[in-house]
């Protein structure tokens, strides 16, 4: 389970988020590119953007649910 305590730093504000044991593997953004992207300066993927609708929603949800270490986490 994600932990909001060392949740990446480029997260924008939402109940979306990735934490500090991201690896890389970029699921998240191949299943919800509207919402996920990879960090520029090192191996971790990020919420820029929060979900706007059902579809982007159900997009993170799958993400979440496809993360081999439980990087992706929901707060709302």
């Amino acid at each position: 389970m994600a932990d909001i305590n060392i949740k990446v730093s480029e997260n924008v504000p939402g109940p979306y988020y990735v934490d500090n044991e991201c690896i890389a593997c970029e699921l998240c953004v191949t299943i919800a590119s509207d919402n996920f992207k990879m960090a520029n300066d090192r191996p971790q993927a990020y919420v820029f953007k929060q979900p706007e609708n059902d579809q982007e929603k159900d997009a993170c949800d799958d993400a979440m649910g496809a993360c081999p270490v439980d990087a992706i986490g929901n707060d709302g």
